[in-house]
């Protein structure tokens, strides 16, 4: 049977053929990402500068450090907001960076992807990032995010196809095909599932620290760049991961966030991760924040597959090698999470707070909810916390927990 390079696919037609030919012939219609294609040298000829501020467009990753908060425009750079007052935060720069994604900042250095390639800049002057180097194809299996729900053409993305051009993005295209199988070949419905085609799934950050090296998850690779010297190094190879959504780090281990479950790799040694255990769950986007011990994973619906499964995952990973479900709870859509001072604050349809405890009594004991928002991803810091959504920057002063408050929002232009 000949393979289709998609995701969402429907027959709009059957023809069997002559007596005695078991033949099936059905004519499917998709919908495909292809390549859009830019010359390696013209893209790294782009200007990488420091500009006024600019409106928020698209809500995309989070980064706070010594009072400013940095936020990734998903392919196009990084806002850079004076915090020091939450109250009233002010846009103080933008970051020009074509193919940004994720960003970590360390020693006072910001380290950003851009397709394939790692910069990094000096943030000693937080309004105004120095750009100081960069490692070209340091990620060469990197494409862009894809959020249609769509597949991509794998055909058009091999080292021949792709030559000295990077993928800078997808247009989207209608195909109709004719397919000739037979009863005994495998269903149309498995097409999606075959290795041929694969929606890109972007779900909070794909950039995790440990010690002196940088963890980056993408498309089913793991660079670690080594940040002890001067300019970041390629550790080693990159490793092959499997569908890795996002990464978090505690005490040796980098807990991975993957649309099937949550794999625990041992980093003792920071160049050569050891896998110690998976935590399978239904398909789903996942992020992962683990604290005393305890792993919090939400599984949300809206994946390329179809589920329709929403819940939050409490672990005990107290033992990494042999971690234990404790219990579930049914969500509206959550997504990104984070825990300070024994409190959760978990996005689902909105913002959610729940102070910590007993894992089995988690409901119970739900300190505050604000709705009317969709909640993306938050970063909890000195009792602020720092939520983006899908309609802005959301900023909440939780020093009295019985008391959360919104101090500011920063709205994202459309």
């Amino acid at each position: 049977m000949k393979r289709l390079i998609c995701l969402a696919c429907t027959a709009v037609g059957l023809l069997f053929t002559g007596c005695g030919d078991n033949t099936i012939r059905e004519t499917i219609e998709y919908m495909v990402n292809e390549p859009v294609f830019m010359p390696a040298a013209d893209f790294r000829n782009l200007p990488v500068q420091t500009t006024a501020a600019k409106e928020i467009k698209t809500r995309g990753k989070l980064c706070f450090y010594e009072g400013y908060l940095y936020i990734s425009e998903p392919g196009s750079g990084i806002h850079i907001i004076d915090n020091r007052n939450p109250s009233s935060p002010a846009a103080v720069g933008f970051v020009e960076l074509l193919g940004n994604a994720d960003i970590a900042i360390r020693n006072g250095k910001l380290y950003a992807d851009a397709f394939v390639d790692l910069l990094w800049f000096d943030i000693s002057n937080a309004a105004e990032p120095q750009l100081l180097g960069r490692v070209e194809n340091l990620f060469t299996d990197a494409l862009p995010v894809i959020d249609n729900g769509y597949g991509c053409d794998y055909s058009m993305l091999t080292p021949e196809s792709i030559g000295n051009n990077i993928v800078v993005g997808w247009t989207v295209k209608k195909r109709i095909e004719e397919i000739v199988r037979h009863p005994n070949d495998e269903m149309l419905a498995d097409v999606s599932s075959n290795g041929q085609a694969n929606g890109a799934n972007g779900s909070m950050s794909r950039f995790g620290l440990y010690k002196d090296y940088l963890y980056a998850v993408m498309n089913y690779q793991m660079s670690i760049i080594d940040l002890s010297g001067t300019e970041p190094v390629k550790a080693i190879e990159s490793i092959y991961i499997g569908d890795v959504e996002t990464i978090f780090s505690y005490k040796d281990n980098l807990f991975l966030g993957t649309p099937t479950g949550m794999s625990i790799f041992s980093v003792a040694n920071p160049v050569a991760p050891v896998r110690m255990s998976t935590v399978w769950h239904v398909y789903g986007c996942d992020p992962v924040v683990v604290d005393n011990d305890l792993a919090y994973v939400t599984v949300h619906s809206g994946n390329t597959c179809g589920q329709n499964n929403n819940e939050l995952l409490i672990i005990d990973v107290s033992d990494v090698e042999s971690p234990k479900l404790l219990v579930s709870y049914t969500m509206t859509r959550p997504k990104g999470l984070g825990i300070d001072r024994g409190t959760l604050f978990l996005c689902d349809e909105g913002l959610k707070v729940y102070k910590l405890g007993n894992p089995q009594e988690l409901m119970a004991n739900r300190l505050a909810y604000f709705a009317d928002m969709e909640g993306y991803d938050v970063v909890p810091y000195n009792d602020v916390l720092m939520m983006i959504a899908d309609d802005g920057l959301y900023q909440y002063d939780y020093s009295d927990l019985e008391k959360i408050s919104l101090l500011s929002k920063i709205s994202i232009v459309k």
